[in-house]
Parts: C-alpha cells; sequence; structure tokens
C-alpha cells in the first residue's frame, strides 16, 4: 500500500494518495549474443475461460449495480445493469445465431461507443462469432474510403451494425454487397436489407445461445482489432478469449486496489482501439465496475461534454491521453466545483499513445494537493494491438517521463541489439498467434523463440541498476542516417520537441534520411497559435502562422531545443511550420493522432525538398 511520504525536500513533504499497487520484481538474464530477458518473479495467476464469465458472475453476485451508462438525448442517464446486460447480451446473442456468422463472416461495427455498441459486440462473444469495431473516420471522414474497402475485403463480414443509418449511407452503399444484412439503431438505407437494433432484443428462448456460449474457449476469437500507424493499411489482429483474460489478470495483479473498490470509469476512448476497447472495458467488467460512456473529446470543442460528466461522476481511475489531461488541467486550475468532484474518490490517473508533457504533470499535481493535500499516482507503460495491449507498467520506483517500468506478470520480455538499439520483443499469453490473413506478416513478426518485434526501442534507466525498469527509447523504423553516416534516434528527439512545445506544437516530423542536416516539419496548435497571435477567427492559418508573435515563439523553441543537441544527430537546422493537416487519407495520421512519420516526408517529399534548398517562405533557420 501507498499512502506515505515518497519524497521530501527542504520546504515541501510530497505525499500520495493512498492505493494498493504491486511491486513486481524481474529476473534479468544476459544471452552470449547480447540479448537480454526480463522474466517477471510474480506468476500469473489462473484465468477465466472467457471474458464473459465475469459478467456472468456480476450479473449473480450483484444484478442491480450499474455496469454502463451513457446520457440519452434528454441529457439524462441511461444505464444498464449487470442484470440487464446479460439479458439484453442473451437475446441479441440469440438472434445472432440467425445470420450464420463465424469467423469468416464476423459482425462489424462502424459507428463509435455506445450503449448499442457495447450490448452487440457482448453479444457476439457470448455465442463465440468475432466482431470488429472500426474507426468511424474510415466511413466518416475519409473520401477514398481506401481502409473500410481493405477491412471489407479481408473480414467479409456477414452483419454490418451503425448507430444511425444516415451519415454511413455512402460507405454502405459503396462498399457492401447489396444483399449484405445491416444493423441500425435508428434509420435505415434506402434498398439494403435491415433491422432495428430493438428488434434483436425480441423476447425469445436463448437456450441456443446459452449452449453456443459454453462451446466457447480460450482460443475463441473475441474480436478482430485493426493496428494503425506503421503502414498505409491496417492490419487485423485476432484478439481471443484468452487473450482478454491474461491482460485483465495482469492488469489486477498489477493494480490490485481494482479488486479493493470496483472502479468507476469516466471514458471517452475509442473502443476500436484496444487501450479503450480491450483494456478499459476490461478493467470495469472484470472488476465488477461501472463505466460512464463519456462523448465527448480531448478538444476545445468536446471538452465541454468530458467536463460536464466529471461534475457528475467521481472516477476512481482516470485514463486519456496527453491531450486530454492538458485540457483537463487547464479545467481544473479554473474550476473548484470540478476539482471537488473529479478528486473526490480519485486513486489512479493514466496516460497512454504519447509522453506526458512534465509541466502538465507538475500542474496536475500542484492542483490535486491544492485540494486534497496529496497527489495521485499517475501510471503509464507500453502496450500494443498485438498484446491487448499490455505489456510494462511504470509501477518501478521511477517517475519521469519516457519510463515504461517493469514487466507485467505473465509477460516475458526479449530485449535485442538492433541498428544500435534494443528492440522489445514480448512473449506471453496475452500476446497474438498472427495476423488474420497474412501469413508472411505474421512470420516476419516474430522472431524464432516465438516473442513478438514490436519495433519499440527500450533501454534501461539505470544500466547499473536494471531492476529499476525501462525507458522508451522511440520506434525502430522510425529511425535513420544522415548523408555523413550518423545515426539519428527519432523517437527522443521528436518526444523532446513535442513536451516542450506546449501548447502551441501538436506533433512534429524528424525531416533527413540521407540529407546533411537535420529539420522538423511542425504540426502547430492552430487555435493556440490563433490566441498567442490574437488575430481574429476570419484570419487564415496561413497568416496566423506567419504572424511575429508567433514565429518569435517557435523560434526561441528551436534555440531552446538545440540548447542540448551534441551534434548533427539531435541539432535541428531549421523548422516549418506546417497549415495543412495531415491527412487520413494518405495514411499520414490515425484516428486516435499518432502520425506516420515515413508517410509525412513520403507525401511531401516537394516541400521537404524545398525546405532543404532554402526555397520555402515558411522555414525558420537555426541562430547558433
Amino acid at each position: 500500500m501507498n499512502g506515505d511520504p515518497v519524497a521530501a525536500h527542504a520546504d515541501h513533504v510530497v505525499r500520495y494518495r493512498e492505493v494498493a499497487i504491486g511491486s513486481p520484481g524481474v529476473a534479468i538474464t544476459h544471452a552470449a549474443d547480447g540479448s537480454i530477458y526480463l522474466r517477471p518473479q510474480e506468476q500469473l495467476r489462473p484465468l477465466p475461460a472467457r471474458l464473459l464469465e465475469r459478467l456472468v458472475h456480476w450479473a449473480r453476485v450483484k444484478p442491480e449495480a450499474v455496469f454502463a451508462a451513457q446520457r440519452g438525448d434528454d441529457g439524462q442517464w441511461q444505464t444498464l445493469s449487470y442484470g440487464d446486460m446479460l439479458a439484453s447480451v442473451r437475446a441479441i446473442g440469440q438472434a445472432l445465431l440467425g445470420y450464420e456468422l463465424s469467423e469468416q463472416r464476423p459482425l462489424v461495427i462502424l459507428s463509435g461507443n455506445d450503449l448499442e455498441h457495447l450490448q452487440l459486440a457482448f453479444a457476439a462473444q457470448y455465442v463465440g462469432v468475432p466482431y470488429c469495431p472500426v474507426s468511424p473516420a474510415y466511413s466518416l471522414l475519409s473520401q477514398d474510403l481506401e481502409k473500410l474497402r481493405h477491412i471489407f475485403d479481408l473480414l467479409q463480414p456477414g452483419l454490418v451494425f451503425a448507430d444511425d443509418a444516415q451519415p454511413y449511407q455512402r460507405a454502405i452503399e459503396k462498399l457492401l454487397a447489396p444483399d449484405l444484412p445491416l444493423v441500425f439503431t435508428r434509420g435505415a438505407v434506402p434498398g439494403r436489407p435491415s433491422v432495428s437494433f430493438a428488434q434483436l432484443l425480441t423476447p425469445t428462448d436463448v437456450a441456443a445461445a446459452d449452449l453456443a456460449f459454453e462451446a466457447t474457449g480460450p482460443d475463441t476469437i473475441a474480436k478482430f482489432l485493426f493496428t494503425s500507424g506503421s503502414t498505409k493499411l491496417p492490419k487485423a489482429v485476432p484478439t481471443t478469449q484468452r487473450m482478454l483474460c491474461a491482460n485483465q489478470q495482469m492488469l489486477l495483479q498489477t493494480f490490485p486496489e481494482f479488486a479493493l473498490e470496483p472502479p468507476v470509469l469516466v471514458d471517452w476512448l475509442p473502443w476500436n482501439h484496444t487501450f479503450g476497447g480491450s483494456h478499459n472495458v476490461g478493467i470495469v467488467l472484470y472488476n465488477g465496475g461501472s463505466l460512464y460512456i463519456d462523448h465527448g473529446k480531448p478538444t476545445p470543442q468536446g471538452m465541454a461534454d468530458t467536463l460536464k460528466n466529471l461534475k457528475a461522476i467521481s472516477p476512481t481511475a482516470y485514463l486519456t491521453v496527453p491531450k486530454g489531461w492538458e485540457e483537463l488541467v487547464n479545467a481544473l486550475e479554473q474550476d473548484s466545483e470540478l476539482r471537488t468532484r473529479f478528486f473526490a474518490k480519485a486513486k489512479l490517473f493514466f496516460f497512454a499513445a504519447a509522453g506526458l508533457s512534465q509541466s502538465i504533470w507538475d500542474r496536475l499535481d500542484r492542483v490535486a494537493e491544492q485540494q486534497c493535500g496529496e497527489r495521485i499516482r499517475m501510471m503509464a507503460g507500453l502496450g500494443m494491438t498485438e498484446a491487448s495491449p499490455s505489456c510494462t507498467f511504470t509501477t518501478g520506483p521511477l517517475s519521469m517521463a519516457g519510463y515504461v517500468g517493469l514487466p507485467a506478470p505473465g509477460c516475458e520480455t526479449k530485449l535485442v541489439p538492433v541498428d544500435g538499439k534494443l528492440e522489445a520483443r514480448f512473449r506471453g499469453p496475452h500476446i497474438m498467434a498472427g495476423y488474420w490473413g497474412s501469413p508472411q506478416q505474421t512470420l516476419e513478426a516474430f522472431d524464432s523463440e516465438g516473442f513478438y518485434r514490436s519495433g519499440d526501442a527500450l533501454k534501461f534507466a539505470d544500466p547499473q541498476q536494471p531492476e529499476l525498469g525501462l525507458m522508451f527509447d522511440g520506434r525502430i523504423a522510425e529511425d535513420f542516417k544522415l548523408s555523413s553516416g550518423v545515426f539519428v534516434s527519432v523517437g527522443p528527439l521528436r518526444n523532446r520537441a513535442v513536451l516542450d512545445g506546449t501548447p502551441y506544437v501538436q506533433d512534429v516530423v524528424v525531416a533527413g534520411p540521407d540529407r546533411e542536416c537535420l529539420g522538423l516539419l511542425v504540426f502547430p496548435r492552430l487555435a493556440d497559435c490563433r490566441a498567442l497571435a490574437g488575430l481574429p477567427a476570419a484570419a487564415s492559418d496561413a497568416q496566423v502562422l506567419a504572424h511575429e508573435r508567433v514565429r518569435a515563439w517557435f523560434a526561441a523553441w528551436l534555440q531552446r531545443l538545440n540548447r542540448q543537441a551534441t551534434g548533427n544527430a539531435n541539432r535541428l537546422e531549421w523548422i516549418s511550420l506546417l497549415s495543412e493537416a495531415p491527412s487520413i487519407d494518405r495514411g499520414e495520421i490515425t484516428d486516435k493522432g499518432s502520425l506516420n512519420q515515413r508517410a509525412v516526408l513520403q507525401h511531401r517529399s516537394a516541400l521537404v525538398e524545398a525546405l532543404y534548398r532554402g526555397q520555402a517562405p515558411q522555414i525558420i533557420r537555426y541562430q547558433a
């Protein structure tokens, strides 16, 4: 239990709110080829055969307790108890059996998080039918629908669901066979066979659904999740019941707090990604908690809904991306009612997807101490879709940007020398067996010992004390050499630039493969830059980025970054502020906001060439 002071300074004693966190030990061995093996000393405890055994359990133990809720059109919370959820799942599961779905004809869900999505997804799992939650952006924002076409071609769905027919009509009419059955919560597509979600809930004999549930087991595919970010066309990861159960047991042993107090989450993270759909939904289900679906987003426009929800529901744990923490800290500093509700029951904070700025972290600690006299522990780790998702957690003694901690119970970790770095590879019951329909990519994804090659580089926080844990060291595939042969480690440079660029830098791309020097393509936060410039909304983005105050701030930022430079491998000669946002159709960005460095450089090669020739007007050069 952690409730004692963990750090003392001359005028300040740091206290953390008491919370139960595991203390994993790790055995470290070195191989002759330079590989390093890290094996958790704590064994993974026995797993359920299927994740929905937990739904059956909680429906029996506390049938009236709230499992999931969302706000209705009237703004009031609509709730589903554990008992109601199980009844819905059995009824819908029985209806799904009539569609003859299978691994070769799965259910595909096009729309985002809501109660209907959750019921349908669980019903598919209940009767052993894989489902695939697809990013809504692939239907609604993409112009060429290429990624959605790829997903349909690979999975060959037998049934497709969307919450509202009208927004998805274009994608359905362009890509799906006219006779493919559809389910909608609202509306219909003219000339297409469909039923309403309500029709699936029609009371019926559910004996066949119960038999189908009993026939499922650890190797049953629960869902297909698609990767994003590293290649233009996403890869399908078959996520089995064993993978989901193993990940949740890892989480429970790492954070035994979840067993002491059922977790309450207010969560917006999308279910088509592993963090929201497997990690967060699973935490609630596995431990008998409550999930309040947040339809807000960590944007200036969408944050209003999130703040409204956090004033109504006090979470025991809060999980979001760094941008979400930034927006939340801004609001917490100004709103006493929000502070009171948010910190009332909070035991753990989490961030994922990118590094959290130390300034935001410090401000969160400061406002927590002012509100309740103690800090809340901020946790992170390393995870991926192929690992469902967790591999490491920051339960070690350190707390700093880039720290990913120690392997979770059940997760063997292998560090292999690759191009001057240590690639992290993982093995355990939470790791996929391979990509769906892609034997060559599967072969390339594993080494001869069956470890999954993550492509992430890690290093020891302190090589003299390896038991302290691991630091993230970038993506191996992003690294490159300058024309001089100097090796450039992109990840740490990019991370430092983004963290130091708060609040005006959204993300950056490091330019320079086979060039003589490094530069940065900068995607700025245009709203913040507009405020800095003091320009009205009618001013163009180009006018904002050309404003003298904006250029002066970025010039000073470039100077700061280069103060830590030790040579050509990390000194930036120029930056360029981009007014054109990264394109999801060109594979430059995923719907969760992760940049594909190589795709940006490829599709903007003409601009990069002009920048290196000094022919681009938006360049800001380093003044030594």
